[in-house]
């Protein structure tokens, strides 16, 4: 294949995954329809810049070297499901004050208020970095996709589409988010979208987590 082929090919593929409903895309729903455009758009700027940092890590063999440790993976696995996992029971816990009337929930302070550009960037970021999912797919994709002999200027395009449309739809995604007609109805529905980003982020961890536990015990 021709370079533009593979950026054309990378690009598609790194569409669709980004479409698919995770940790990132929950994340943004989330923060977007309650705090507002400009959080939900410093989480995107957040999540493309830990998209963008995978995928150099993963374009220059570090990732795949990490992958290739079980234990140096396998530790990662457990810090980044324990981290997805406290986001979920946050999301969750907020959930139950709210349904028992401990607080109010439009208002409630918790850790998953974002309340500065610093935070929703930072939130952003460990999000996606923490995840090892993402760690496995831009090993596969870079790979897959992109050959050693490929030019800089390639590798260079490469990265910039990656970054460039994760901002973009991320961003996009805020923005819907956070107009007034969507904001109107998404305040009737901000318990269940809670409700529904907390069992994402829950299930996602959880399952990491166990993964991890599970290979460790393998190899005691």
């Amino acid at each position: 294949m021709n370079e533009i082929t593979i950026l054309t090919t990378l690009a598609s593929v790194h569409f669709i995954a980004l479409m698919s409903p995770g940790p990132d895309f929950a994340l943004v729903v989330q923060n977007a329809a309650r705090y507002g455009r400009q959080t939900g758009l410093y989480i995107a700027l957040g999540l493309s810049f830990g998209i963008l940092l995978h995928s150099i890590l993963s374009l220059t063999g570090i990732s795949y070297l990490v992958h290739q440790q079980p234990e140096l993976f396998a530790g990662l696995q457990f810090v980044g499901g324990s981290y997805l996992a406290y986001l979920g029971y946050c999301a969750l816990k907020g959930c139950w004050q709210a349904k028992n009337n401990l607080e109010s929930h439009s208002k409630r302070e918790s850790s998953t208020l974002l309340s500065n550009k610093r935070q929703a960037f930072s939130r952003g970021l460990s999000t996606n970095i923490l995840n090892p999912k993402a760690l496995v797919f831009f090993i596969s994709l870079m790979s897959s996709l992109v050959p050693a002999d490929m030019s800089l200027t390639g590798k260079g395009l490469a990265l910039g589409i990656l970054w460039g449309l994760s901002f973009v739809w991320f961003s996009l995604l805020a923005w819907a988010l956070s107009t007034k007609h969507m904001q109107g109805k998404i305040k009737a529905m901000a318990f269940y979208i809670d409700g529904l980003c907390g069992l994402i982020f829950t299930i996602i961890g959880t399952s990491i987590l166990w993964q991890s536990i599970s290979e460790l015990l393998l190899k005691v």
